[in-house]
């Protein structure tokens, strides 16, 4: 096999073998030129003959047959023993009469050689499964906490003083031995499948009721980070088997699916996600009451999804994978497609303006002025009091800008605003690098508009809009999600 310090190469080896086979070069001669023995440059020499430049390449060092190989009845075995009985190596071994190294070199060849590649329950190997993108799946479960008495819990200040603690809580319901009851907070949690980001809301129940008015309002918060959900996994609960929750599902157009009883495996992520909140979140420090534990949910659940590495995401935060570049960023491209066509679909005033080095520049700002991606600012606070088109801000209130709509007011300092104009300038717009938004999406959005754009034009000069878009619309971003072209 070639390695850093061999002599001959496959290229050096064809050199070699030509010499000999070509140019009538004795074996000794070439060998010595190229420092290895006679009989490895004849070897390559009889090689080429046969089989030519082909034959030159490293060979399987795996030989023909192995006669001390593994019966396969005896591998079928081992594997039976593995899967029914999680039994080791020397177990295997001892009920075989074989030698524990050969039975775990068997379960590396079958990758079982780790308990924890086998299911717990059925002996199989485990099977993972990802949905390819957001929304294709969202698991939803119900998890329970005991409240926290007034003072602390039990975990953190011992049995004795949780016990004063809970008798000293005022307003504490008792039970039939006379002792307070805390009871419990019911988190009901949606979790996506793809990207792993989360969503929760503490209740007092687990209600028919309460879980459907969870699932509409986890699915509004997913769909205002653009994401449209189309299944949803949960368990055999009650409040998952009601009319109620079948009725939701079909009004906001999703499929349920419900997991084997006795199967949460099948919910697994969000079962794993369960114990990362109760040692993130539930327990991770001292509460002083139970107000103070749900004050922190909402700043855990914001790490989870922006800020903590997951190993199912390379390492990235849940939210990376519904903010990356082939999502959002792109809509610049096909909004701008949009715009831009003619009545009969055609390009050709886009094109011309793309492709011109000097009026490129110009020509983004226009189309990201025209239609935008973001329709909507974050939240801002007003720092004084003004009063805008007859409505009065007071200091403080939050204040969120529309941008589609202020870069198209007839009021406002663009002329003829509704017409797509590529030599407009100046042309200071609201938002992606102008006025109060900048962000890296605007570097990456004239990036994209300026090579990813430009190259499409060149590449397809018969490029046209071939039909309607279908839009991504949400009160955030708007852009086209699917755009039916054709290129002559």
């Amino acid at each position: 096999m070639t390695h850093a310090n061999a002599a001959l190469t496959p290229r050096a080896r064809l050199r070699l073998a030509r010499l000999i086979a070509d140019q009538d070069w004795t074996c000794s001669t070439a060998a010595r030129m190229f420092m290895v023995a006679p009989r490895t440059a004849r070897k390559w020499a009889d090689r080429y003959r046969a089989e030519g430049p082909p034959g030159m390449v490293d060979r399987s060092s795996r030989p023909r047959s192995m006669p001390a190989k593994t019966p396969p009845r005896l591998v079928k075995q081992i594997v039976r023993l593995r899967w029914h009985h999680r039994l080791g190596p020397v177990q295997i071994g001892g009920r075989l009469a074989l030698a524990a190294s050969t039975v775990h070199a068997v379960l590396r060849r079958c990758r079982i050689n780790r308990l924890s590649h086998i299911d717990r329950v059925t002996g199989e190997p485990l099977r993972r499964y990802e949905h390819p993108h957001p929304g294709s799946l969202i698991h939803v479960d119900v998890t329970k906490f005991g409240n926290i008495p007034d003072g602390g819990g039990h975990r953190f200040v011992g049995r004795r003083q949780g016990a004063l603690n809970k008798r000293s809580t005022p307003g504490l319901p008792r039970g039939t031995d006379y002792k307070p009851r805390t009871g419990r907070a019911f988190v009901h949690t949606v979790i996506d499948d793809h990207s792993r980001v989360a969503y929760a809301e503490i209740h007092s129940d687990e209600k028919a009721d309460t879980a459907t008015g969870v699932l509409r309002r986890a699915v509004d918060w997913l769909n205002a980070r653009g994401v449209t959900v189309e299944r949803v996994l949960s368990d055999n609960g009650s409040c998952y088997r009601s009319h109620a929750w079948r009725d939701t599902c079909s009004e906001l157009g999703i499929t349920h699916k419900r997991t084997r009883p006795y199967r949460p495996q099948t919910n697994g992520k969000i079962e794993r996600f369960h114990r990362t909140l109760a040692d993130g979140w539930a327990y991770a420090r001292f509460h002083p009451c139970e107000t103070a534990r749900r004050d922190a949910l909402p700043g855990w659940l914001h790490f989870y999804n922006h800020h903590r590495p997951h190993s199912a995401t390379n390492g990235l935060p849940p939210i990376s994978r519904l903010t990356n570049l082939p999502g959002h960023h792109t809509y610049v491209i096909g909004n701008a497609l949009v715009a831009s066509a003619g009545p009969d679909g055609g390009l050709g005033a886009l094109r011309t303006a793309v492709l011109d080095p000097g009026r490129v520049g110009d020509t983004i700002e226009e189309l990201l002025r025209f239609e935008p991606p973001p329709q909507l600012s974050i939240r801002r606070f007003a720092t004084e009091a003004f009063t805008v088109g007859g409505t009065s801000i007071a200091r403080g209130d939050t204040v969120m800008l529309a941008w589609g709509s202020a870069n198209r007011d007839p009021a406002g300092p663009f002329a003829d605003p509704d017409v797509m104009r590529f030599d407009r300038a100046p042309n200071r717009h609201l938002g992606l690098g102008h006025g109060p938004h900048v962000c890296l999406g605007a570097v990456l959005a004239r990036a994209e508009l300026e090579i990813g754009l430009g190259t499409l034009l060149r590449r397809l000069p018969g490029l046209r809009v071939a039909g309607p878009a279908e839009w991504h619309g949400s009160f955030r971003n708007r852009g086209a999600r699917a755009l039916p072209v054709s290129a002559d």
